[in-house]
């Protein structure tokens, strides 16, 4: 067993650490959790629960800030949410409060890869393996 083993995001093919709770995601394992988090059976499953995350929070919530989004997806309670919007932040190179097109890949793309890096510490995917995930 290798002394640094891969993050939890990575080895569930979630690197966005999504919770399982109980919805049926495309592409989930058998079983669909760790216990907490979901199994995904390949990457591009879990980068495209990530971008139906934030797709959703703009249209269900109205939530379309790289502050809400990371105030509703990484509460307070668990992160410290302060240094994961500023991280966010820094790597979109925009505000907090500055409304993002969810929609658009051109967003999606680096909104993701930024989650992606501060969930798991690290970045192993390739911008096509995440516009793959986007994509599906």
């Amino acid at each position: 067993m290798s002394n640094n083993p891969l993050p939890r995001g990575i080895r569930n093919n979630n690197p966005g650490n999504i919770r399982f709770n109980g919805i049926e995601w495309l592409g989930l394992s058998t079983p669909p959790s760790d216990g907490a988090f979901c199994i995904f059976t390949e990457p591009k499953f879990g980068i495209r629960a990530l971008a139906v995350l934030f797709r959703n929070y703009k249209g269900k919530y109205g939530i379309n800030t790289i502050s809400g989004i990371i105030n509703r997806f990484a509460p307070s309670v668990e992160n410290n949410t302060a240094a994961y919007i500023a991280q966010v932040c820094k790597a979109l190179g925009c505000e907090a409060n500055a409304p993002l097109d969810t929609e658009s890949e051109s967003v999606l793309l680096p909104l993701v890869k930024a989650i992606i890096q501060h969930e798991n510490g690290q970045q192993p995917y390739t911008d096509e393996q995440i516009k793959e995930g986007l994509k599906c």
